[in-house]
């Protein structure tokens, strides 16, 4: 046959987005749509976590603010005990608890009170830690591993292209130019997850690393106000 014969009889192609996926092979959309879903799934992820961590900045700010103005510890443990807290006010409201709890208990059990304090906000920041980075690891998985996906689908379709090349036994770029576009199609859906997942893993691991170098800091200072404050009471015992 000649080629120009072949072009004229090879049908036009769809090229466009729609056209390239509604064309591809079965294995393929289902890549597909699995980076387009992954996709979707790591933009709410960036949207809850830009918005989680915007909050958090402005209650630690906040609870800083109430807890240097000069008001009492019990007083700022009243106010916080009866909501839920988070962040600053997480640590705060667990070393207190610890420390009503051996100071108003029967047996008034100060012996070893500044290990444990410093036990519960290592626990608190641990939880409040686990609490901001949770979700994150999907974003990794997705930056990593999307573009691997997507070119598991490129190799596929191109396999598919190469055999549907050979059964026709036709050679024009009519007909080899739609299965290449249909599996490059693959691995730019898979940068397309992959790209934004990664910058915004690195964005929002570096607010987690902020928000827990600020939880430490204040818990370094609070521990050392109470152990001022244990000693206070036990040098008036003694």
């Amino acid at each position: 046959m000649n080629p120009a014969d072949a072009m004229q009889a090879a049908p036009v192609a769809d090229m466009s987005l729609l056209g390239l996926f509604l064309q591809a092979h079965i294995v393929v959309k289902i890549v597909m749509l699995g980076l387009l879903g992954a996709s979707v799934w790591c933009w709410s992820i960036i949207v809850d976590k830009t918005i989680l961590f915007r909050r958090i900045r402005k209650e630690m700010d906040a609870f800083e603010d109430a807890f240097w103005s000069g008001r009492s510890l019990e007083e700022l443990f009243r106010s916080f005990n009866d909501r839920p807290a988070t962040g600053l006010a997480a640590v705060f409201v667990a070393a207190m608890r610890e420390w009503k709890r051996s100071f108003e208990g029967s047996g008034r059990q100060v012996q070893s009170l500044s290990q444990r304090i410093e036990k519960q906000l290592d626990v608190t920041i641990h939880r409040e830690v686990e609490r901001l980075e949770s979700r994150l690891l999907f974003l990794a998985s997705i930056g990593s591993a999307g573009p691997y996906i997507g070119l598991f689908g490129t190799v596929w379709g191109i396999m598919t292209a190469f055999t549907s090349i050979a059964a026709s036994k036709n050679t024009s770029l009519a007909v080899v130019a739609p299965g290449i576009a249909e599996a490059l199609f693959a691995t730019a859906i898979g940068l397309f997850a992959a790209i934004p997942a990664v910058l915004a893993y690195n964005k929002l691991q570096a607010e987690v690393a902020k928000a827990q170098s600020r939880l430490e800091g204040f818990a370094d200072e609070f521990s050392a106000i109470l152990s001022r404050q244990i000693d206070e009471r036990l040098s008036l015992a003694a």
